[in-house]
Order: C-alpha cells, then sequence, then structure tokens
C-alpha cells in the first residue's frame, strides 16, 4: 500500500458554535428527542438524524442512564460537527440541551442521574466558498479534484480528495515518503471563505530493497518471494505493491497478508515487510442441489493449500448428479484430482495438473471417460487472464451410433475476464470466460470446440436495491466426423444451467439421423433481483431462451425453447440460497408445468 502519513488527511480544525430546523420529537428509550435544523436541507438533516448517537434506539432490554445521554451528547457535538464540515458548513452553532441545560458544561462527574427531554439545535450557517486553492509542487500529470478551485464549495471530503491526489501522483513517480509539509486553512466567517495553502514535500526517490517475510510457519521463504515478485532495485511503485501482496493473498495459503515499507536507508532503499498469517492448511467443503427434473446433486471437496510448503495445492472434487432423477437415465458422477503451483516460470504463471474420471448416463448416450490435462495460466492484469495446455482423455461411448472407443490429444485455450464484485451473488460489473479446444482423435479426424459464457450486472436506484443481470451463452463444434465426437461435447438446452422452465437435455438435434445434441448453441438469460427491504430476502423474476442448430454456425436443421419463472433469496455469509420455480414459455407445454431448482448461489 502507499506509504502516506496520518496528518495528510488531518481535517480542518476551528472553532464551532452550534446549528437548527424543525423536526417533530422522537421518543427514544423514554426520552422524547427533538433535532431542529431551520437552514438545512431534507438530505442533510437525514445525515444528521443517522449520525446522532442520541436518536439510537438502545438493544431492546436495554435502558439508558442519565449518564449514559450525557456522554452521547458530548460525542454527538464532534459527530455533527463532522457532518457539517463535510458539506462544508465551517461556522455551525451547536447546542444540545439535556432538560433545559446545556449539555457542554455538565460535568461527567455531574450527570444527570435521568433525562426525559433532549433538544438538539442546529444552525448551519452559510455554506463556505474556496477562495485561496492552492497545493503543490505536483508532480507531472497529477489530476487534481475538479472542485478545488476558487468560487467551489469547501467541503472536507474535497480537502482530503485533493491531498490523496497530490500525494499519490508523487507515490506514482517512486517518492514513497512524499507528505504534506505544511497547511494553512482560514476560515473567513464573516465571508464565508475558506482559504487553503497546502505545501507538499515530495521526498527523494525511493528504490524497493528486499522482501522481509514475518509470521510465516509452514511456507518456505524463498518461494514467499518467487511468489510475491517483489521488483527489487526498480524504482517504487504503489501498483506494484499491491500486486505483490495480491499475489501472496491469491495463493489461500494465509489468510491475512499485509505488506509495509519500511523506512528508507542509506541510498534511499527501502525494504519491504510482509506481515502473513497462515490459514489452515486443509479444506473440507459440500454443496447441494435439487431440481425436480435432474433429480438431486450432492457435491465435496478436499484442498490441501501448501502441499509441499511452496504455496503448492491439491485438490480433491466428487460430484454425484441425478440421484433419484426423474427424467433420465440414471446417475452422473464425476471425481477430479488437481495440483496446482503458483509462481511458475513467473511470479504471475502458474501451472496445473488435473486428471479425471467421468461416468456419465444420459438420455441419448452414456460415456465412461479418464482424462488427463496440463496447462499454464498467466495472469495479464487484474481482470484478464489467459491459460492454455495439453490434454489426452479415452472414452467408452455407447450412443445411437452403437458402441466405440475414441481417444483424444487436446491443446485447451482459455481467455477470463473477471470483473464482478462478488463471483457468488455479483451486483455490479461483468465476466466473460472464452474456451477454443482443438482436437485431434488417435486415427480418425480432428477439429476444434469453441465456448463463449458472458454475464452483466448493473444496479438501479440509489441504493441499487434492484438490480438487472443477463446472461449470453454461445457454443461451435467444427470439424470431425460424428463418430469420432464425444458426445458430451455436442450442445444441448434446457435445465438450471441454460433453460430454466425446460426439462433437463431436452433440446438437441438430429446428426446424420441420429438424436444427439447439435454443434451450435446460443444462450439468452436475464433476471430482475430485487432485495426485500432490510431482510436477507429477495425475490427475483427470470427469463431464459436456448438455440440448438445442426451446424456449427446455426445453420442446419435448428430448433429454440423459452422458459421464464420467479424466484426467492434469502442471503447467508457463503452466498444465497436459490428457490426457482420455472415454467415453459414455447411450445404446446407453455405454462402448464413447473420445474423446482434449489441451490447455493445465484443461478448465474
Amino acid at each position: 500500500m502507499p506509504a502516506v502519513s496520518r496528518k495528510s488527511f488531518a481535517l480542518i480544525r476551528a472553532t464551532i458554535a452550534a446549528a437548527a430546523v424543525a423536526m417533530a420529537p422522537l421518543a427514544v428509550s423514554g426520552q422524547e428527542v427533538t433535532l431542529r435544523a431551520p437552514s438545512a436541507s431534507e438530505d442533510l438533516i437525514d445525515r444528521l438524524r443517522a449520525n446522532a448517537l442520541l436518536l439510537r434506539t438502545p438493544e431492546e432490554g436495554t435502558v439508558r442512564t442519565g449518564q449514559d445521554i450525557t456522554a452521547a451528547a458530548r460525542a454527538d457535538y464532534g459527530r455533527l460537527i463532522g457532518i457539517l464540515y463535510e458539506q462544508g458548513f465551517f461556522a455551525p452553532v451547536i447546542t444540545i440541551r439535556l432538560d433545559g441545560r446545556d449539555a457542554a458544561g455538565i460535568s461527567p462527574f455531574d450527570a444527570p442521574a435521568q433525562v426525559t427531554r433532549v433538544e438538539i439545535d442546529i444552525e448551519t450557517g452559510p455554506p463556505f466558498l474556496l477562495g485561496r486553492a492552492e497545493i503543490g509542487p505536483l508532480a507531472a500529470n497529477t489530476d487534481l479534484p475538479d472542485g478545488f478551485r476558487p468560487g467551489e464549495t469547501a467541503t472536507t471530503p474535497l480537502l482530503r480528495a485533493t491531498t490523496r491526489a497530490a500525494l499519490e501522483g508523487w507515490q506514482n513517480q517512486g517518492h514513497a515518503t512524499a507528505d504534506v509539509a505544511s497547511q494553512q486553512i482560514t476560515a473567513q466567517n464573516r465571508a464565508a471563505i475558506l482559504d487553503v495553502a497546502i505545501r507538499v514535500d515530495p521526498g527523494p526517490v525511493i528504490t524497493f530493497g528486499s522482501l522481509i517475510p514475518e509470521g510465516q510457519q509452514r511456507m518456505r521463504v524463498e518461494r514467499i518471494l518467487e511468489i510475491a515478485g517483489l521488483p527489487t532495485g526498480e524504482v517504487y511503485s504503489p501498483a506494484a505493491l499491491e500486486r505483490a501482496e495480491e499475489r501472496l493473498r491469491d495463493t489461500s495459503v494465509f489468510s491475512a497478508v499485509a505488506l509495509r515499507l519500511r523506512d528508507p536507508e542509506a541510498g534511499d532503499v527501502a525494504d519491504v515487510t510482509a506481515t502473513l498469517a497462515e490459514a489452515p492448511l486443509r479444506r473440507l467443503g459440500f454443496g447441494a442441489e435439487l431440481a425436480s427434473d435432474e433429480g438431486l446433486l450432492l457435491s465435496a471437496y478436499w484442498l490441501h493449500r501448501n502441499l509441499l510448503g511452496g504455496g503448492e495445492r491439491l485438490r480433491f472434487d466428487l460430484e454425484i448428479a441425478g440421484i433419484q432423477e426423474f427424467e433420465g437415465d440414471g446417475v452422473d458422477a464425476e471425481f477430479r484430482a488437481r495440483f496446482e503451483r503458483p509462481a511458475t516460470f513467473t511470479p504471475d504463471t502458474s501451472l496445473a495438473v488435473e486428471g479425471a474420471l467421468v461416468f456419465l448416463q444420459e438420455p441419448t448416450f452414456t460415456i465412461q471417460g479418464i482424462g488427463v490435462e496440463a496447462s499454464l495460466t498467466h495472469r495479464l492484469s487484474r481482470t484478464v487472464t489467459v491459460a492454455g495446455g495439453v490434454g489426452l482423455t479415452y472414452s467408452e461411448i455407447e450412443d445411437g451410433l452403437g458402441a466405440r472407443d475414441i481417444t483424444r490429444f487436446t491443446l485447451p485455450l482459455r481467455a477470463t475476464y473477471e470483473n464482478r464484485d462478488d463471483p457468488i451473488d455479483a451486483r455490479g460489473g461483468a465476466y466473460a470466460d472464452l474456451t477454443l479446444t482443438p482436437f485431434q482423435v488417435i486415427g480418425g479426424g480432428g477439429g476444434a470446440r469453441f465456448t463463449l459464457d458472458g454475464r452483466g450486472y448493473w444496479g438501479l436506484g440509489a441504493e441499487e436495491r434492484t438490480r438487472l443481470a443477463a446472461r449470453v451463452q454461445l457454443g461451435s463444434l467444427f470439424g470431425g466426423d460424428l463418430i469420432d465426437i464425444a458426445p458430451d461435447d455436442l450442445f444441448y438446452s434446457g435445465g438450471s444451467g441454460t433453460v430454466r422452465g425446460q426439462a433437463y437435455r431436452s433440446l438437441g438435434a438430429l446428426q446424420g439421423g441420429v438424436p444427439s445434441g447439435g454443434r451450435g448453441f446460443v444462450g439468452l438469460s436475464g433476471e430482475v433481483r430485487h432485495d426485500i427491504g432490510d431482510t436477507n430476502f429477495g425475490i427475483v423474476g427470470f427469463a431464459d431462451a436456448g438455440y440448438v442448430s445442426e451446424g456449427a454456425w446455426g445453420d442446419g436443421a435448428a430448433d429454440w425453447h423459452a422458459g421464464v419463472g420467479l424466484g426467492l433469496r434469502y442471503a447467508t455469509p457463503f452466498g444465497p440460497i436459490r428457490i426457482d420455480l420455472a415454467t415453459p414459455a414455447s411450445g404446446n407445454n407453455a405454462g402448464t408445468e413447473a420445474y423446482l431448482y434449489i441451490g447455493i448461489g445465484q443461478a448465474f
């Protein structure tokens, strides 16, 4: 994190006198509390009321004594002044009376035994404008807030933001110890003018020294240095320091990571202390989902965070689906083992080796398979990662073409954009995952499979209680004879992952006269999500549509279907519990059937 002194953001200190607009009295724990602030706006009054301790309702069963109220009143002087400063009122008058006595004059040792009436009177005074507005020297290309100029309203958030921008401008050019050398802030009360002059001391250009880890228990020091990738010997950069901290945090080996620049030594070289706290080595997790057409899905995983003392992760996943399935042929099972090593070749590159055993019993095919894959994932930026690897799979297949074995060599490629605020319950941002997997069947033909999953989230209104969510899925399978293609590489639509309200994998295509999946797929989903008041509950309205084609470009025989429904969400610390009820919106059975889906996390 950037090295910034506390005094850089010090609040302006000035003598304050009191303020007031009439408000209806409010009964709080037996006291009648009135706040009057005649010249304040409705929004400002709301903020003052929200921050006044005297207006807060105590916990159930708690009775506030006169001493409690007196202490709250004394604290409210500072709290209310801070709110007024934030709005540009630098000469307010605040009076708080307890049963007619001025709270400012009541000694803590002479507090009344009880208080029945509290009056808060606030006269805001006029908003102050900036007269003199100077800060410097400034680093090249420093962008100050637009409002920091003569004639604009002076507020403490504006002054903090201006000071922060000036210091960060120098820090971004290597001056890690940039600080405020002096500040002259003068209030002209009669003219309602605030003169501001801030002088910045850039300090010397700092060079990164060594990274010094502290607090690690099982993690090897050399691996901590490799993973952090601190650019020792290069000019200080807040972004480089933050990125090193992120790399250590991304390993999940540590429950807490904090990097701090030490005081520079001779030659303006500063070492960096990494304060670390290791997370528990092992983790066990479980999950469950229920769909009326797909049956029950159970999943479990076991994770070791630091297998060899270098941040290596080993994870086993087991998933069993189709338990008590109402439609379909039976239970599906999948077991995966994945080994991952961070900081391989570069600090931003990780190596993964994964193996899988798969058993699928679908309405039109059965597959028993085994596969192994090795890949490298590289993080290009905060939001973009790319990956590439090699894989080998062996599958025993039974479908409309008969029984056969397929051995394939694959080159999986992937690019991911992740900008959601919360992947489990996104309220804003976007996500996109693009894959391209060329394959060659040993003794057969070859082709490539392409997929795209894009998602966007938008909040509506000031509090964003209502949100919109949209999803687009695309898929294409190019080349390869049907005999050389594993049925699960073809595309189907219907069910919780594509179109809710339509039966699981109910829409496919005819390939060579044989019922199967299609080579082309388009899926569209939209949701309106709304939080119910201040509760943990929310409601969702949604619509999904799916299109499957015989050809990879949407050509050939094709069909589509759609579903609509309503859902209920209950927020928990591990993600929202999701209950969706959907019905077909197309076809002869539109509105005549119902499908229930229960799971953890949003649908997308």
